[in-house]
Order: C-alpha cells, then structure tokens, then sequence
C-alpha cells in the first residue's frame, strides 16, 4: 500500500452553539490540514497520486474557508467542530480531483491546535 501526504492552512473564527464551555464563545483558530492518498497502484512516472494535483484541492477547498466566520456557512450549521470541518475538506477535495485521483482520496486531518486533530476518512 502506497501512500502520500500534502499540507495546506487557513484561519478563521467559530463558535460552537450545542458545547457548554468556553469554546461556545466566538475564538479563532490556525487550522493545519492534512491530505491523504492511499492506493495500490503507481501510475505514470511511478507516482501514487501528484503532489502538485492533490496539494492544488487542499488549497482551494482551505481557500474558501480563509479568514471566515465558520458560523456564517450553511454547511456547518452553526456548529463548526473540527469533526465536520474535516468531512467537508474531505467531499470539496473529492469533488475537485479528477475521478481517478478522487477515488485514491483516502483521509483530512484537521489540527486546530498542534495537540487536538479530527480525521474523516473514506
């Protein structure tokens, strides 16, 4: 099994509305993302998955959620937890890949800080 790994960040703000804490009132965050390929097969140049294609997903599906107030996005519906930022890193990844590589998307991690990290993975 072959894998590999690219890295992407963004900043932005939330509040999480259903958690009883301090973390209910509006903070920001420097979120690290993490990308991961997986697969079996190495095609053309004996590469699993192109860096530059999969590192180009990241960055734009972090793009879109740069210096945001993650509340203000219908997506997360007013509860943006690491959990749910990582699936939907995850599905605007997969939708930007091309088939082949979409399909070798294997895992998003999401760091909030260097300690605390969610992973949704197909």
């Amino acid at each position: 099994m072959y894998s590999v790994r690219v890295e992407a960040d963004f900043a932005a703000a939330h509040s999480l509305t259903h958690y009883h804490g301090k973390c209910e009132r509006l903070h920001g965050h420097n979120y690290r993302v993490l990308a991961y390929g997986r697969g079996t097969e190495l095609g053309e140049g004996g590469m699993l998955l192109d860096f530059g294609v999969l590192k180009g997903a990241l960055r734009a599906a972090a793009g879109k959620l740069d210096h945001t107030n993650l509340n203000d996005e219908p997506y997360f519906r007013e509860d943006p937890s690491a959990e749910r930022i990582a699936r939907f890193l995850f599905e605007e990844i997969e939708r930007a890949l091309p088939p082949a590589e979409a399909a070798l998307l294997w895992a998003v991690e999401v760091f909030e800080t260097p300690t605390s990290m969610a992973r949704y993975e197909r």
